[in-house]
């Protein structure tokens, strides 16, 4: 039988499925198009690492995997399951003392969530909110975090 691996050792592998899952997830997001399989590969390591940043993450790794989630249920147009993600991270990276990255991506996860529900108007407000936010941005690795993201997002339906 094999030896339980030293809390240590746990840890840190937890850590590396975290950011392996999240890294999976957020590369399908920002896919202009998705097949099937990888709609569900998407949700499946969004799931996965919330599961894991929720055993070894802060409290900003948690937000970020909850945002993570809402921002893939909405490009999967499940606006109430992308709206209960999404809330979980709101007041954490909407706060002033958020990055400009930071603000910036929620203003697109949120644009993302308006546009799923279609609601037109907070599209609009997040959308215009995220561009301005990223004009802020000083770092270029940040920025293309950003704008992948900002890019991949719906225009939501007329109507």
């Amino acid at each position: 039988m094999a030896e339980t691996p030293a809390d240590d050792e746990r840890l840190l592998w937890q850590k590396r499925l975290a950011g392996q899952a999240n890294n999976r997830a957020w590369t399908l997001a920002e896919q202009m198009e998705r097949t099937s399989a990888e709609e569900q590969e998407m949700l499946h390591a969004a799931h996965a690492a919330i599961y894991f940043w929720n055993l070894v993450g802060d409290e900003r790794s948690m937000a970020h995997a909850a945002q993570l989630l809402g921002h893939v249920y909405g490009l999967l147009n499940q606006p109430e399951q992308a709206m209960l993600y999404l809330s979980r991270s709101e007041p954490i990276f909407f706060a002033e003392s958020s990055a400009a990255w930071e603000r910036a991506l929620a203003h697109v996860v949120a644009a993302n969530v308006a546009a799923a529900k279609p609601d037109l108007v907070a599209y609009q407000v997040h959308f215009d909110r995220a561009t301005e936010e990223m004009n802020v941005i000083t770092c270029d690795d940040e920025r293309r975090i950003v704008s992948a993201a900002l890019q991949a997002v719906p225009t939501p339906p007329r109507g």
